[in-house]
């Protein structure tokens, strides 16, 4: 659900990274921060709450092209991993535009990434949002490491709707900016549909 400043001629985007706890998410985030220009980019934000000390998420706004005129700022956040923040999750998800999920390719992580793929899926649904509607692609991190599912397992498990996906490795930069550019044209090409 896209925000459309009038005055300062903005259309503003939220893009959610979502997946398991330690998959990269902030990883992704803090990757995208450090390259991205810094005319081009605002604040990393980082919240934390009272009862939930570990929580955060981080916001980076980012320019990037025109639609009629206004120029869109993508508003990248991520979700806390662990299952027990489900609120704050329900909560980050609300007025989204467009969702990367991303997977821990290790095999020892494969139920948490069913978990939490179905979690999102849950949390989009009590929001009134489906996910074959709304613009989102699949990431699947951690391709360096040595006890990995393949892609075809993650894809059978993951991507069942056939998304965009992209293997990465967060740490060092592989795949990031991949991800974020395919997410970021179905969500442009969404707007533009809706325009």
């Amino acid at each position: 659900m896209s925000f459309i400043n009038y005055s300062s001629r903005e259309i503003n985007c939220k893009i959610v990274y979502y997946g398991p706890g330690l998959c990269g998410k902030t990883t992704n985030l803090n990757f995208i921060y450090k390259k991205a220009k810094p005319e081009s980019k605002g604040k990393m934000i980082s919240l934390a709450t009272e009862t939930e000390r570990t929580l955060f998420f981080d916001f980076l706004p980012l320019s990037l092209g025109e639609i009629k005129g206004f120029k869109t700022r993508f508003h990248l956040y991520t979700v806390p991993g662990q299952i027990f923040y489900d609120a704050s999750r329900k909560l980050i998800l609300k007025g989204v535009d467009g969702i990367v999920f991303v997977a821990d390719s290790q095999i020892e992580r494969m139920d948490a990434n069913i978990e939490s793929f179905e979690n999102m899926k849950t949390n989009l649904n009590e929001q009134g949002y489906d996910l074959a509607k709304i613009p989102y692609v699949v990431q699947y991190n951690k391709r360096d490491l040595s006890d990995i599912a393949s892609v075809e397992e993650l894809k059978g498990l993951l991507n069942v709707g056939s998304v965009p996906d992209f293997e990465a490795v967060a740490a060092t930069g592989i795949g990031v900016f991949e991800t974020l550019k395919s997410v970021v044209k179905l969500v442009l090409a969404e707007l533009k549909k809706g325009g």
